[in-house]
Formats: C-alpha cells, structure tokens, sequence
C-alpha cells in the first residue's frame, strides 16, 4: 500500500468516526443541561444550557449528514443516536417541570409517546419490520429542539418574549407528536396486527 494511500485511508475513517463522536458528545451535554438548570437557574445558567441544547442539535443533524455522505452508518450509531435524542428531550422537559416553564401534562403526553414508540419499533424489529422516521417524526423533533432552546433561555432577549415563543413551538410540537404517533401505531398495526394465523 502507498503512502498516499494509506493517508487516505487514515483520513477515511477519521471522517466515518466523526458521526459516533458526536452522539458522544450529545450524551455528554445531557448532564451538563442538568447541572446547569438544576444549581445554576438564572439568566446565564439558563442561557448556557439553551446553548448545550442548540449544540446537541445540531450535531444530531451533522453527525447524520455525514454518516449518509460518508457510508459511516454503524449499528452502534443507530442505537445510540436516537437513544441520545430522547434523552436530551427528556431530561430537558423534565428539569424544566420545577422552573414552572413548561406544564407536566404537556411532558406526560411527550413522553408516552417517545416511550410508546420505542416498544413498537422494538416489538416491529422482533416481526423482522423496520418502522422508519416518517416527515412528520422529523418535524416534531425540529420544532421539540427550537422549542426546548426557547423554554431554556426564557428570558426576554432584545425584546423577545423566548418563553413565550418556545411555548408555541412547544404546542406545534405536540400536535406533530400526536399526530405523528398515531401515524406510527397504524403503521405498525397493518404491518404486525394484519398478520394472519395459519390454520391448525
């Protein structure tokens, strides 16, 4: 193998490393949101960990652009990717409950869900059927981060109410959640439920 070749393929996997590195990272943010809403509630406590959520977020879009781009899809990145996703939206909602920033049925409803869906894909998957991220699924999970960044800084920032308008996102993105669920369970029902039994 040439020199050059050998570069190349060094920088390869450097890149096809890149994806897992960021979920990494997403999951390292997720005590620090802890720690900086639970000790630290105020105007930059409150800022800091809008900025951790903002950065978590977007490392959940890189690290699937370039998984994609370049072919670095593993299965350990397709557990822990959205694994880290739920719970960065958990532990966020959740921490935002005591501040009185975000209402508990709201993170109930949420939360059902997310749970919800987890145990249909899983009982799918035994099926040997793999339920995809739908449009819907994806949208919700844009407005959830906006609205959560919104919710974290509450504040008022160059005359911008952010509670107020992560609050509308935050009802945006309810509605996609329950929408998108339903989507899901009658997805899962024709592809498992429709199973006929075989006679005796």
């Amino acid at each position: 193998m040439t020199q050059g070749s050998e570069s190349a393929d060094s920088s390869q996997g450097r890149v096809s490393n890149l994806p897992n590195l960021m979920t990494a990272l997403r999951l390292a943010s997720i005590p620090l949101v802890f720690t900086l809403l639970h000790f630290f509630p105020g105007k930059l406590g409150s800022f800091m960990a809008a900025l951790c959520v903002s950065a978590a977020f977007v490392t959940d879009f890189l690290d699937g652009f370039l998984a994609r781009r370049y072919g670095a899809v593993t299965t350990l990145g397709k557990f822990l990717d959205p694994l880290a996703d739920k719970i960065l939206v958990c532990v966020t909602m959740i921490m935002l409950i005591p501040l009185e920033r975000i209402p508990v049925w709201m993170v109930i409803v949420i939360l059902i869900r997310e749970i919800g869906l987890t145990g249909l894909r899983g009982i799918a998957a035994g099926e040997g059927v793999i339920i995809q991220a739908s449009k819907l699924g994806k949208y919700k999970t844009a407005f959830q981060a906006v609205a959560l960044v919104g919710l974290c800084l509450h504040y008022t920032y160059f005359r911008v109410d952010f509670h107020l308008v992560g609050m509308v996102l935050l009802w945006v993105a309810l509605v996609l959640t329950v929408w998108s669920g339903w989507n899901y369970f009658r997805q899962f029902s024709k592809v498992v439920f429709s199973k006929k039994v075989p006679d005796d």
